[in-house]
């Protein structure tokens, strides 16, 4: 298995030349830039990888080492260095805890995991050296077949790091799926859970009982034919699949715990005074009374929230679509995911939210029809949806069975209103009328719907909606 370490420090590291101390005596190449950071990668005399460590993240955001790690930083702003074992090569791993807390000790800070302290011993370095990134381009990789990339990662929570990312983005490009691997216990990010897609991308979780399952399904998987797929079962049809259940997945307990989801799609004129990000602000603002704390291009997200900073990244990378992270502030726990492309009808924002409460805490619901009206007045909404689901207030996503969510409300923005024949809009087939929202003659729309997390009717509601609203039969 590969092996994550990583440093915290309260000053700017300089891996480079622990790179060399640790190898004193081999050449000191440094590779050049791979995707959104610097990579150096240590190999051994035949070219294979033992340790691929990326150029040093500045964290000006607070919550994030303790949201991913479970660790504990020096004050922000620090620096987060990380640095990967490959799997298969003995000295790697060791290699690894060498080179953090080596990091540490000579910059201040921590490594984690805490016990990475006990690789700290002397390391064989003949025949290691620094080699150009074509030696092992894919880091985060561990085993290629030609139906999928493998990802090994054990640590508390799967996050979208750079290396992941990069992994996903190859994985795409080569018509492969991404099967990410990890011990029980380990969470995911929502930033990775809503970039997996359908089979045969997976989240396998290793279980004692049942070997292997998936952690968002619980089907019980076998490594086979290059994949982890469902084991075949004699019974099995096309009808009925006899799908197999991890044991792990079923055992789950009400905490009370909620989170509140939306999901809403903009589209702005293309225009160089063009500035994103205000919706998302707008919401995060009507729901919680402050702006979201941070954002990044991946996890952790280092940056404090700035719409300028945002909009000038997507502008730098335009006419490629760019994908952010931001999150909120620990005693606020909050994540959502955006996306940006550039379409022959402008510059379209995807954004994907959740805001977490506690069992003792108020989700708030009534602020909805105000949010609503606020998106839709100050910004080019298209449409929205927003759910209530039991989730876990910390966004973490377990790795056993969690509620669907459930429809409150639909919003439709006023060119869409605008844009459809007659009242249709207006009358629905529901049985509580639409609520306009801004200007009479020009309103957006703005539909309640039932929204009891024990009752799976909404969607039934949400979907008669649809397909009035496009004209089907």
């Amino acid at each position: 298995m590969t092996k994550d370490v990583i440093a915290l420090t309260a000053r700017m590291p300089d891996p480079w030349t622990v790179l060399a101390g640790l190898l004193s005596g081999g050449p000191d190449k440094l590779v050049g830039a791979r995707g959104d950071g610097a990579v150096v990668q240590l190999c051994d005399t035949q070219g294979r990888p033992l340790v691929s460590v990326e150029a040093p993240l500045l964290v000006a955001v607070e919550g994030e080492a303790e949201r991913l790690l479970g660790a504990t930083p020096p004050p922000v702003p620090y620096w987060w260095t990380e640095a990967r074992a490959t799997t298969g090569v003995a000295e790697a791993e060791q290699l690894a805890g060498t080179f953090a807390t080596r990091l540490t000790a000579l910059v201040g800070g921590s490594a984690w995991p805490p016990d990475a302290a006990g690789s700290l011993t002397v390391v064989p370095s003949d025949g290691v050296s620094v080699a150009p990134a074509p030696a092992a381009a894919q880091p985060a990789v561990d085993v290629l077949t030609e139906r999928v990339a493998v990802v090994i990662q054990d640590r508390p929570v799967v996050a979208m790091t750079a290396w992941l990312s990069d992994a996903f983005r190859a994985a795409a490009e080569a018509g492969l799926g991404l099967q990410i691997v990890s011990p029980a216990g380990t969470t995911l990010s929502p930033a990775v859970r809503d970039s997996l897609g359908g089979w045969p991308s997976r989240w396998i979780v290793q279980d004692e009982r049942d070997g292997y399952y998936d952690g968002l399904t619980g089907a019980v998987l076998r490594w086979q034919d290059g994949a982890f797929s469902p084991p075949a079962s004699p019974d099995a049809s096309e009808e009925d699949p006899h799908t197999q259940v991890a044991a792990a997945y079923q055992e789950v307990a009400d905490t009370g715990e909620r989170q509140l989801g939306l999901t809403f799609r903009m589209v702005h004129p293309a225009d160089d005074r063009l500035v994103l990000g205000g919706g998302l602000e707008t919401v995060w603002r009507q729901l919680t009374g402050r702006s979201p704390a941070g954002w990044g291009t991946s996890e952790p997200a280092n940056l404090p929230w700035s719409l300028r900073q945002l909009t000038d990244v997507a502008h730098r990378r335009a006419p490629e679509p760019t994908w952010l992270v931001v999150v909120g502030s620990p005693d606020r726990p909050g994540l959502a995911t955006v996306r940006i492309t550039r379409t022959e009808a402008g510059v379209e924002e995807h954004v994907t939210m959740a805001l977490g409460y506690g069992s003792g805490e108020e989700v708030p619901t009534d602020a909805l029809p105000a949010l609503a009206e606020a998106l839709a007045t100050r910004h080019p909404l298209q449409s929205m949806l927003v759910q209530l689901r039991k989730a876990r207030r910390d966004m973490a996503v377990p790795a056993h069975f969690e509620g669907p969510g459930v429809p409150l409300a639909f919003v439709l923005g006023a060119e869409e209103v605008r844009t459809l024949p007659g009242d249709r809009a207006r009358r629905t087939p529901l049985p509580e009328a639409p609520l306009p929202l801004g200007p009479k003659t020009r309103p957006a729309l703005y539909y309640p719907l039932p929204g009891d997390p024990s009752d799976l009717s909404g969607w039934q509601d949400f979907e008669r909606l649809m397909r009035h609203l496009k004209g089907a039969p």
